[in-house]
């Protein structure tokens, strides 16, 4: 059997939600089984996000539920995987990159990458594997990707973590060699633990908005 992989072209999904005169960009990645619209409502919702321009991009995968056959997304799965993390990458290239994000970026004014869950591996790739020079990346209940790892030769930006304390999935093992590889390559990290399991909580969104008040010298 010959397997092919063939490429295509598809169309993303790109939620904008616009201020005047914005402090800057904030580019939302959600979560497995999550929509655009998921995320950019959590966005909105940290302290002070209405003076960024917040930007929520939807994953290339959508399925359907089962029960209410719901419309949700996806990241990738283990199949194919180096081609997805390829296509993801080049996705938001262009979103960030192109209009209407980079009309307002143009390389100057902070640009802050937000994951969640599945989202967070994204978030790191925004900030780390793509031309978009970043301010900030915040990671709730996700960890950082062997592939953003080996990424050596670019400079990091501050990163703010989040875990809450009945977190299941990203915790353990996996949080503290995140921690321990963070600490070794001195790159400026802060982990916020919270009351809460895998799920946005009051407590980080308010450490979340002054995270955004820190990078955009305001605090």
């Amino acid at each position: 059997m010959e397997v092919f992989n063939p490429i295509t072209s598809v169309h993303g999904r790109v939620l904008v939600e616009r201020t005047s005169d914005p402090t800057g960009v904030l580019v939302g990645f959600h979560g497995y089984a999550q929509l655009a619209e998921d995320m950019l409502e959590q966005l909105n919702l940290i302290p002070g996000a209405d003076r960024w321009t917040r930007v929520s991009i939807q994953a290339l995968h959508p399925f359907y539920t089962r029960g209410d056959s719901r419309v949700v997304a996806s990241w990738m799965t283990r199949q194919d995987r180096e081609l997805a993390i390829a296509d993801n990458i080049g996705y938001v290239e262009s979103v960030c990159t192109g209009a209407p994000v980079h009309m307002e970026h143009k390389g100057f004014s902070p640009c802050v990458f937000v994951g969640f869950s599945q989202g967070a591996a994204m978030a790191y790739r925004a900030a780390l594997r793509t031309s978009v020079r970043a301010a900030g990346i915040i990671a709730l209940a996700g960890d950082i990707p062997p592939d953003v790892k080996d990424v050596l030769s670019t400079a990091w930006p501050p990163v703010l973590i989040g875990v809450g304390d009945r977190e299941e999935w990203y915790a353990g093992d996996k949080l503290e060699s995140d921690l321990t590889w963070l600490r070794e390559r001195g790159i400026r990290h802060d982990l916020v633990r919270f009351s809460g399991g895998h799920e946005w909580t009051d407590e980080f969104r308010a450490a979340a908005g002054l995270f955004l008040l820190r990078v955009s010298g305001g605090g």
